[in-house]
């Protein structure tokens, strides 16, 4: 009997390996669930981005065709028109009638109400675009003969501004009128058909616009010598005037034109060849908005595929707009709020107000653009210039004499919208499954027998720090073994624990003054070569300035003091204004504001460190009854910051910016902060900044530098 009751209790309990063979089915069945969902997740994820990849490159390649063909259609008629007998003759035969205008000169009347008609009507539409009224005299014409035909074809005109072009005879009996009245209603109509904003012919000889259409006010002016001379229209008549090739066509990216109000104006020269001669040149003026309708779609831009925030946009070499954002037509309060939430200049901002506009006003700085305006093409998640994820399609356009770039781009937030509700479904899916585990868990949890839960008990005591917890060991089977492990590990533990966790405290205050919190716990992580990039953070330098000589006769341990109870002082105000302190050589102070933890504001709170710490300086000074001063270098920009060493870590930072943050300390002045351009342009609406010019910078030659007015 005794033999079989040993036999008996001895043996291992069955049903706790069954629950627990049960349990692991159902938890591996859970997991592949879970697995399968996540890889259908990501797999739904990235066949839908580059499905809206695609779709974004096969719009941006189709918009840039258009906007070509339209340049090519416009190269074409225009060097169609300029070999044409009429605008040969025309131009042949207005040159001659200019130059008699000019020598018979315009009566002093005649003048006087030209300038009458500039002051009350253009003027005030220039004040109206430039903020501030122009001089007169900027903008009036040069030359007898523009007095007399601009009085005549503008000012005396009765038709209004923009159907001045209907006037074809002005009844004043000169040759040049006898000539309007035959040609110009060909030449109005040829630039109805065509498309042309404007049609203009010049003098190569004189650079005078001795014909247009539209009889705006740069109407036989010279653009050699007048208001003109330094507009896009007369680049593009001195490109076309050297060169006699038939087929040569020059054209003249966007610009603000005043003429035509300051609208965005592109021009488009073809030289007028008579017997292998320039004698004139035919120009084009074009207006945005053709190409504007073409890259927003004539503004349909949902019907085009492009949701509620995808668009089209060109941008020039200077990274400003040729194309309106969808933003500044659907809802102009919100583009103007969203473009103050982005840091746009208010100047930039009053401009597009001002001329109705943001073509040639909104700077867009992208990845995307930058990559398009390089001419290359590709797509990828960016930050767009409204400052939220974008997915874009980029390219260059082939458009000879302008470099433009082209973007196609919709939000990611809109683009994965079906996948934001894929990743509810499984969370709701999974949710259920979780339900399900849990369930089998509490039965699991009311079938396990007494041991184990008393075992589990004695476990979460021990979890919680009760180290002298024990388990009643009741059988003799696994679970039993168990306790009896369970028990002598924790009479084992506890008694290491104590020494343990004093080793651990001891290690972490050191490590904690060695490195910053979130590196040390990184270190502790098991990474082992710390190296960050961080974009833009301030560096600060400060150097007790004649500390050598004051403490030249003290003693060391007197030395060691002062210096401790400053820089201990030091430590303080970082700790205050969330500055990370990164090392001190000898009377030097290091520190920096944006790393490891990044924050917005790292310039402000570096200034105010140093303005403390000179304050501090002095306070310390006046208490050891001493003479010395603070200087202080300060510096924003990228770095580099991570761990160097092994039996001893110091955290340190390298780069350029340090450089000059320490240079900007070398070459300050006592009791003050030297500052970079970095730190002055962030900081100049909040602090008085006295400017030094440019200093000599070791290495660097000559750096502007401010100093902080205490």
């Amino acid at each position: 009997m005794s033999s079989s009751g040993v036999t008996s209790s001895s043996r291992p309990g069955r049903w706790g390996l069954a629950v627990k063979l049960f349990t692991t089915l159902v938890l591996l069945g859970a997991t592949a669930v879970m697995v399968t969902g996540v890889l259908g997740y990501f797999r739904a994820r990235d066949a839908l981005e580059k499905a809206v990849f695609d779709q974004l490159a096969a719009a941006r390649q189709i918009k840039a065709r258009q906007v070509e063909t339209y340049f090519r259609t416009i190269h074409a008629e225009l060097r169609l028109l300029a070999t044409s007998k009429m605008v040969v003759e025309a131009t042949r035969e207005f040159r001659i009638a200019i130059d008699k205008l000019d020598r018979a000169g315009a009566p002093p009347e005649l003048r006087q109400k030209v300038g009458d008609w500039y002051a009350e009507n253009f003027i005030p539409e220039m004040t109206r675009i430039l903020g501030r009224e122009p001089a007169l005299s900027d903008y009036l014409p040069v030359g007898g003969a523009p007095y007399y035909l601009q009085y005549h074809y503008i000012a005396a005109n009765p038709n209004p501004g923009e159907r001045r072009k209907l006037l074809d005879d002005a009844n004043d009996g000169s040759e040049y009128t006898k000539l309007h009245a035959i040609y110009h209603p060909l030449m109005r109509a040829a630039a109805t058909t065509v498309g042309f904003f404007d049609f203009m012919m010049a003098d190569p000889k004189s650079g005078r616009l001795i014909y247009t259409v539209q009889k705006e006010v740069d109407f036989t002016t010279s653009l050699q010598f007048g208001p003109y001379r330094r507009s896009n229209v007369a680049a593009a008549v001195a490109r076309c005037a050297e060169t006699a090739d038939r087929s040569a066509v020059c054209l003249e990216d966007f610009a603000p034109y005043a003429p035509s109000g300051g609208a965005p104006i592109a021009f488009m020269g073809a030289p007028v060849i008579d017997e292998g001669v320039v004698i004139g040149v035919l120009v084009a003026q074009l207006s945005n908005e053709e190409i504007d309708n073409v890259v927003t779609g004539g503004r349909r831009w949902r019907q085009e595929g492009f949701g509620d925030t995808g668009e089209a946009y060109l941008v020039g070499p200077d990274h400003l707009v040729r194309s309106g954002p969808r933003a500044f037509y659907e809802n102009q309060e919100g583009y103007f709020a969203e473009l103050k939430s982005v840091g746009t200049s208010d100047e930039e901002i009053a401009a597009i107000q001002r001329y109705g506009t943001p073509v040639l006003h909104q700077r867009v700085d992208t990845k995307a653009t930058r990559a398009a305006l390089a001419g290359v093409e590709g797509t990828g998640e960016i930050i767009g210039y409204r400052g939220v994820p974008t997915l874009a399609s980029w390219g260059p356009l082939e458009i000879p004499g302008v470099k433009w770039g082209l973007v196609a781009k919709i939000d990611t937030a809109e683009a994965f919208a079906p996948i934001a509700r894929l990743r509810q479904d499984l969370l709701i899916v999974g949710g259920l499954a979780l339900l399900v585990v849990a369930a089998t868990a509490a039965w699991l949890s009311r079938a396990l027998l007494g041991p184990l839960r008393e075992l589990t008990a004695g476990v979460r005591r021990f979890a919680a720090g009760d180290y002298g917890a024990s388990v009643p060991v009741r059988t003799r089977d696994e679970i039993g073994q168990l306790c009896l492990a369970f028990n002598g590990m924790v009479a084992d533990l506890s008694q290491k624990n104590v020494v343990i966790e004093n080793k651990n405290r001891e290690n972490e205050e050191l490590l904690l003054n060695v490195l910053p919190a979130p590196i040390a716990n990184r270190l502790r992580g098991g990474e082992h070569s710390i190296a960050d990039g961080f974009a833009e953070v301030t560096v600060a330098f400060a150097d007790l300035v004649g500390f050598t000589a004051l403490t030249a006769e003290m003693p060391p341990q007197e030395v060691v003091t002062f210096l401790n109870g400053l820089f201990t002082r030091f430590d303080v105000a970082a700790n205050d204004l969330g500055i990370e302190k990164i090392k001190t050589v000898g009377d030097a102070y290091m520190a920096v504001c944006g790393l490891p933890v990044p924050v917005a504001n790292h310039a402000e709170r570096m200034v105010r460190m140093a303005i403390r710490m000179v304050h501090i300086t002095r306070e310390h000074a006046m208490q050891h009854n001493v003479s010395m001063k603070l200087r202080v270098g300060v510096n924003s920009g990228p770095v580099v910051a991570g761990v160097i060493g092994k039996s001893k870590y110091i955290y340190d930072l390298w780069g350029d910016t340090v450089n000059l943050a320490s240079r900007m300390e070398s070459g300050s002045v006592p009791d003050a902060v030297q500052v970079t351009r970095a730190v002055y342009e962030q900081l100049k609406d909040q602090f008085v900044f006295e400017p030094r010019g440019a200093i000599e910078v070791k290495g660097k030659g000559k750096v502007e530098a401010w100093l902080l007015r205490l």
